[in-house]
């Protein structure tokens, strides 16, 4: 016998414990600090994505865009819009015609406490028509949670040349896109029914 400590007994745990702690763990980091997909928080949440891409862009401002339209083609572009009807465009985009609204300050939050009871919130009063041309992929493109009438995009990319041949109105052509589907983003009229 040595004058060294014995070695201490390795015991195996339980694999479907430790398993179970492990999975626990991840989904307890991945969950920090994250407003998720909707943007369950009191205040809109950029996605890394979403935050990279509007790097740089300026708002959309219709009337400003109408009187220089020169100016406007310049440079990235971001704004929200609530879809008022959906059509084929070229090349499998989707052509969107948009109700142009405005980002509330502070999302609605039905329970103060509770992130999860809030919604990103935008106005009631709209700001013009955009004809928006987006790429929609996955569950955006096709499925109950599709990209379709009452949806909320919050859309960056460049005003093209192109007009509308409904109305005339621009065309803006979608780089980046963030939907909320009609259920998970509301209005600012939905005051009276929740906190903020």
């Amino acid at each position: 016998m040595s004058g060294l400590p014995s070695r201490p007994e390795v015991v195996p745990h339980g694999g479907a414990m430790s398993r179970a702690f492990c999975v626990f763990c991840v989904l307890a980091v991945a969950g920090c600090g994250s407003a998720g997909p909707y943007g369950h928080s009191p205040r809109y949440v950029d996605l890394d994505e979403e935050r990279s891409a509007v790097a740089g862009a300026r708002d959309y401002d219709p009337v400003m865009a109408a009187r220089q339209p020169e100016q406007w083609r310049r440079g990235k572009i971001v704004l929200f819009g609530v879809v008022e009807s959906r059509a084929a465009g070229p090349g499998g985009q989707a052509l969107l015609k948009l109700s142009v609204r405005r980002l509330e300050p502070r999302n609605l939050c039905e329970l103060a406490t509770d992130d999860d009871t809030c919604r990103v919130t935008v106005s009631d009063k709209d700001f013009g028509v955009v004809w928006a041309l987006a790429s929609l992929h996955g569950d955006d493109d096709v499925g109950p949670r599709a990209v379709g009438q009452r949806s909320l995009l919050h859309l960056v990319g460049t005003m093209g040349q192109d007009v509308s041949e409904s109305d005339g109105a621009p065309i803006f052509h979608a780089t980046y896109y963030r939907h909320f589907p009609a259920l998970y983003y509301i209005t600012r009229s939905s005051a009276r029914d929740m906190r903020q």
